[in-house]
């Protein structure tokens, strides 16, 4: 029996032959390979470096909790009103994207609560492909540099 997915993985190995892998994950089949394709721990934090990280009270609820704080303490800790949304997350400099979220560790390029991570965060970018990912892979194997950091002024 002929595997559905098997030909067009083998296309796009052929595609990459002789040349560093792109910086995707191998797909074992095709549903895997249309659910996801990016790495987010290969990435120098670009969605959170956006000029708005909107956060619900939800979220600042479940800041509060991991930090051990009262409701309007970690909204004042932690969040501002900005672009019209009552909640939106503070930020703090970068020197790849001028900005980022204040809970990105700018020295190992994550995120620092993880687990309390806004509601944003963890859907972004949702199923399929992650548009600064493909760029980042492409630059990377361009420069022929696993750790290039592809920037924007997104300041």
């Amino acid at each position: 029996m002929v595997d559905a997915g098997r030909p067009r993985l083998r296309a796009e190995e052929a595609k990459h032959a002789g040349r560093s892998p792109p910086l995707t994950r191998q797909a074992t089949n095709l549903e895997t390979d249309i659910s996801r394709v990016y790495d987010c721990k290969k990435c120098p934090g670009y969605c959170c470096s956006y000029p708005l990280i909107a956060l619900d009270k939800r979220d600042v609820e479940r800041l509060a909790r991991h930090h051990g704080m009262e409701f309007e303490e970690a909204r004042r800790a932690f969040t501002r009103e900005a672009h019209g949304r009552k909640y939106a997350m503070k930020r703090k400099k970068d020197r790849h994207f001028g900005a980022i979220c204040r809970f990105f560790d700018t020295v190992k390029r994550r995120c620092t609560i993880y687990e309390a991570r806004p509601s944003v965060c963890r859907s972004f970018p949702g199923k399929g492909r992650c548009g600064y990912y493909d760029f980042l892979a492409f630059e990377r194997r361009s420069q022929e540099d696993p750790t290039w950091v592809a920037v924007t002024t997104n300041r």
